[in-house]
């Protein structure tokens, strides 16, 4: 279904500019208060991630919510999970998030869920934008909404988060590095695993409003990746900017991305003995981590890239695991949406039961060589649509001859092009994707 405003995941774009202005999403909180707020349960909570201008859209969404006859919590700072969690323990008919997750801060976006702490279905978000090009109409000064701040927002999803895991399941003995991405984990991570046992070293988590994801969190673990090695970590764990993906760095400093975690998840629900039916990927998951998950005797499925897609297929299979590369994990039978957090939790005590290291815990996965090269759109023609674009992905696809993968596609949070190769030769599938980015770079 086409949609004018929203993409893939919400609402997302520069500061000032297009949606991402205050009048713009003041008139948006009105239009959702109208279309997700009902009669028997107006409110709606509103949380944020730490960018500078989360100050300017929580007010102007308040405005607008308030102009709507809808009462408003505020949850300040929380991870976008955190805020689906608590969607649905406080009642409230929506949930938005202030946060444009792993991009810099002058970018910023809002995610919405609905009363159940899911994604929007795709007519809702239609029915908002219906009603944004409608006439705004403030109601009666009577029936304006109240806001009020709920101060005990973080510990109650510390709370939830500790629970996804055994009562007792402890990590005394297990010494992580945690890098927070300067963003909506900084003052709930590092309580979460502490509280749990584990020795917590913590980077990325002094938050000015600027430095969001900057030179750390899971887009870039380079920092965590020297901070393990040189503490002599057991592992370390970055999550992005809104706390929905997380990426992992084992003992000996090797990345362990969200294929890898969700193969170690799988693993451990195997483990333990419980129903797990199939896994669901996306169309950039590794095609090592299929044939791994194959292998424990599991079925797997891809899906288009995007979470809210991954979910649709969990849901249509009754499948309880599934996730992207980037390390959104879904785990349907402990939360609802991606969660960084609660993600890590269960590969930590799936590594204190089984006694492995992270690293011997991936190991049972063999990545096959993928490459991702992102071309920036210069605003002008379509590359997609180019003739030579088409010409170099058939080349490449013949050159593989069958043992490997090209794919092309448009970002949904950025004006991207991404180029995947994947096959069984590193320096083949750098080579092939070098030539098709340097293609779409031409034609873009």
């Amino acid at each position: 279904m086409a949609r004018k405003y929203f993409g893939t995941d919400g609402i997302r774009g520069k500061v000032g500019e297009g949606m991402m202005t205050a009048d713009q999403v003041l008139k948006l909180g009105w239009a959702v208060g109208k279309v997700l707020a009902s009669d028997n349960g107006r409110m709606v909570v509103i949380g944020k991630d730490t960018r500078i201008s989360g100050y300017m859209f929580e007010s102007a969404l308040e405005a607008g919510l308030s102009a709507a006859g809808v009462d408003v919590r505020l949850l300040g700072p929380m991870p976008t999970p955190g805020i689906a969690y608590l969607t649905r323990t406080l009642r409230a008919s929506a949930g938005i998030v202030i946060s444009a997750s792993h991009n810099p801060f002058y970018d910023n976006g809002l995610k919405f869920f609905s009363a159940q702490g899911t994604k929007l279905a795709d007519e809702v978000e239609t029915g908002i934008e219906t009603m944004f090009d409608a006439e705004m109409k403030t109601v009666d000064s009577k029936e304006l909404g109240k806001a009020e701040r709920i101060t005990d927002a973080h510990g109650r999803y510390i709370e939830a988060c500790k629970a996804s895991i055994s009562i007792g399941t402890r990590f005394a003995g297990m010494n992580i590095v945690l890098d927070c991405a300067n963003g909506a984990t900084y003052h709930i991570a590092p309580s979460v695993f502490t509280e749990l046992g584990a020795t917590v070293r913590v980077v990325g988590a002094d938050p000015d409003g600027l430095n969001i994801n900057q030179h750390c969190g899971s887009t870039d673990p380079r920092l965590l990746k020297q901070q393990v090695l040189a503490q002599g970590a057991d592992l370390g764990i970055a999550f992005d900017g809104d706390g929905d993906r997380v990426v992992m760095v084992d003992e000996k400093g090797e990345i362990v991305d969200g294929d890898e975690l969700l193969y170690i998840i799988a693993c451990a629900r195997k483990f333990n003995n419980l129903e797990i039916n199939g896994v669901v990927g996306t169309l950039m998951t590794n095609m090592g981590m299929e044939l791994a998950v194959k292998e424990l005797g599991l079925e797997f499925t891809r899906t288009n890239v995007g979470d809210r897609y991954v979910l649709e297929a969990m849901k249509q299979n009754n499948w309880m695991l599934g996730g992207e590369s980037s390390g959104h994990i879904i785990c349907l039978d402990r939360t609802t949406t991606g969660d960084g957090i609660v993600s890590a939790l269960q590969v930590l005590a799936y590594l204190s039961e089984s006694g492995k290291s992270l690293h011997e815990a991936k190991s049972g996965m063999n990545k096959m060589p993928q490459t991702m090269i992102n071309v920036p759109l210069s605003g002008g023609s379509d590359p997609m649509t180019s003739q030579e674009v088409k010409t170099a992905v058939a080349d490449a696809e013949s050159t593989l001859d069958g043992h490997g993968r090209v794919l092309l596609r448009p970002s949904g949070t950025e004006p991207l092009i991404r180029v995947m190769v994947e096959g069984e030769d590193v320096e083949m599938v750098q080579q092939l994707s070098n030539q098709i980015a340097e293609t779409v770079k031409a034609a873009a």
